[in-house]
């Protein structure tokens, strides 16, 4: 590890940041820390997506350990806690970190996980918060995203300005706390999704214009941003994958684990945990998390 001093102060045109991972939301979150004038490292295992930032000033990185080596601030966006453990351990990154880095864990894994990681990093000299997100592609791109981070609060306070960068940050505790805000917006969204799809089918199966409904009911209590973002793509049946079947259904079962783990039982979600995982079996894994419709309109006959 690289020892010299690291602080996370100053204007932003002097943070060096590394973001590790740049897919369908470290893409737009990178371009966003770019246009805001940091120095911005990006590494990603398929090469060409993140040479799509150089354009905008950021330099692309042959391994994440290279990507690290100057920064102050890493983020790690990638697929799952595995990965994370992967890319973070595995893959030199903790060789290439300097002393008094804060690593931000902006992925969604298990809690216990997250707490395994800020250990782990605690122990060479480096920080970690868990910061999960939520919004989508379209918060992403937009600046708007809900950032819920688990760690010390002095850690969440220096990284804030590139979290208000990136949307609206609110420390929920401590390390694996932003994972469980995030396991329980994903429940809620899951949950939700799950509710509209049921709600629309049985009014388009008794003969009322779905699209007619949702407009009557906005407004009331069975108004949410579910109702009317997702609730509208399966109106126009527009299932272009923004938030994975999969990844609902890995999300479902991060919560199902961390509630055995906590004896906690959770019934209501163990059931939405089969339906996404019967939508994956047939086929519809790759879609967005709203093609739920799909697989119950399919088992009422409906196409």
């Amino acid at each position: 590890m690289n020892t010299s001093s690291n602080p996370t102060t100053g204007s932003l045109s002097s943070l060096h940041v590394a973001v590790l991972g740049i897919g369908m939301m470290g893409f737009p979150m990178a371009r966003r820390l770019c246009e805001a004038g940091c120095q911005v490292s990006v590494w990603n295992r398929s090469r060409s997506k993140a040479e799509r930032l150089q354009p905008l000033g950021a330099t692309v990185a042959d391994t994440p350990a290279q990507a690290v080596a100057s920064a102050d601030v890493v983020i790690t966006l990638l697929e799952h806690g595995g990965v994370v453990e992967d890319v973070l351990f595995q893959q030199g990154t903790t060789d290439g970190l300097r002393a008094g880095a804060v690593v931000v864990d902006m992925s969604s894994i298990q809690p216990r996980q997250a707490r395994d990681h800020a250990a782990r990093l605690a122990a060479l000299g480096v920080h970690h918060l868990d910061a999960p997100v939520s919004g989508g592609t379209v918060g992403a791109e937009e600046g708007t995203l809900a950032i819920m981070a688990g760690g010390k609060p002095a850690d969440f306070e220096r990284v804030r300005p590139l979290f208000e960068i990136l949307g609206k940050p609110v420390h929920v505790g401590p390390h694996g706390a932003g994972q469980l805000a995030k396991l329980a917006n994903q429940m809620i969204v899951g949950i939700t999704i799950g509710a509209v799809a049921e709600a629309l089918l049985l009014c388009e199966k008794g003969g009322a214009d779905m699209a007619r409904v949702k407009e009557a009911i906005t407004g009331g209590f069975a108004d949410s941003r579910i109702l009317q973002v997702h609730g509208q793509r399966m109106i126009e049946r527009d299932f272009t994958k923004r938030g994975a079947v999969a990844v609902q259904l890995k999300d479902m079962r991060n919560a199902l684990t961390t509630a055995s783990e906590i004896g906690f039982e959770a019934p209501i979600t163990q059931l939405f945990e089969q339906l996404f995982a019967q939508a994956a079996d047939h086929g519809l894994a790759d879609l967005d998390h709203s093609a739920l419709f799909v697989e119950l309109a399919s088992r009422n006959g409906m196409t």
